[in-house]
């Protein structure tokens, strides 16, 4: 039996970069044949990229969709759930409009715009607890005193994956040599997918998202998962914009009480990615997290699985 694998970059910038995901369609306009989980598991194994979705129609959703990394599968992926959606949209199977998904993380809405942007609507933050800066200082090889000059905290929070929020003074991101194996063990002492980590651009108060500039950039390590580095994290990119909501570092504040922010990752990789993200308060509760990009097709392989 043959599987078609779509490859997509998801979040690209200036139509570059981007974070690569596998997508397969099944039983969509006889894409293909229903996989077994040890097949899609096989699949993402071979496809290699940090995550793999497979895509099946849905009887209380539009679709229900399964994201594998090349060992494990995981809740739920915002880079994946990108790649999906613009796939879909780009070969017509669907029109602009807002869906539903059913993933393992619940059932989250989707909006594709005309011009093939696609938000996608993550869980309500779990804030999850504070992790001791000490320990993270030494997965990452710099001083504890860089962690105090931030003066915020580093922070477990899901928002259908729980990663750690590290916040990374300005001009240090990439210079930042990570211990894959301790962030293994440390992310499974934890519980966690891995490390977000985060440097705020010193202009952030004068940004405005029509500027093309940043909020933050960012970079993200989740060796415990096959991941050593991501350029492209969306449910990491929705749990850092509920953190920056919660610690009162507002981005642009749109009339509806909406927070936009506009993050760049993937730099120290060399593959330059932009993600946006919107947090909408009320009454100083975080009520709805969106996360959204472009993604354009790069590929489609074939592969044999048994």
């Amino acid at each position: 039996m043959n599987a078609y694998v779509h490859c997509l970059n998801s979040f690209t910038y200036k139509n570059t970069g981007g974070n690569p995901a596998g997508v397969v369609l099944q039983n969509i306009k006889t894409a293909n044949t229903e996989l077994t989980s040890q097949q899609m598991q096989g699949i993402a194994k071979q496809v290699g990229y940090s995550e793999t979705a497979f895509v099946t129609e849905d009887k209380i959703c539009d679709f229900n969709v399964r994201f594998f990394t090349p060992t494990q599968e995981v809740d739920f992926c915002g880079h994946a759930t990108l790649a999906v959606f613009s796939l879909l949209f780009q070969q017509k199977l669907i029109t602009a409009k807002t869906y539903s998904q059913q993933t393992r993380a619940g059932k989250l809405k989707v909006s594709v715009e005309p011009s093939g942007y696609v938000t996608m609507q993550q869980s309500l933050p779990k804030f999850i607890g504070i992790v001791p800066s000490a320990e993270l200082a030494q997965l990452l090889n710099i001083d504890q005193q860089f962690f105090t000059s931030t003066n915020l905290p580093c922070e477990i929070i899901s928002t259908g994956l729980a990663d750690i929020i590290v916040p990374i003074p300005f001009g240090l991101l990439d210079d930042i040599v990570p211990n894959n194996q301790e962030i293994t063990a440390f992310s499974q002492k934890y519980k966690v997918v891995g490390l977000h980590l985060f440097e705020l651009n010193p202009l952030d108060a004068k940004l405005t998202s029509k500027d093309n500039k940043f909020t933050a950039s960012c970079r993200n390590f989740a060796p415990l998962f096959g991941i050593n580095e991501e350029s492209a994290t969306g449910s990491a990119s929705g749990a850092l914009a509920c953190y920056l909501a919660k610690h009162n570092i507002v981005g642009n504040v749109q009339s509806n009480g909406t927070y936009h922010y506009t993050f760049e990752q993937g730099r120290a990789m060399k593959c330059q990615s932009k993600l946006s993200a919107k947090i909408t308060l009320k009454k100083e509760t975080i009520i709805q997290v969106q996360v959204g990009g472009f993604a354009h097709l790069d590929k489609t392989v074939q592969l044999e699985i048994n």
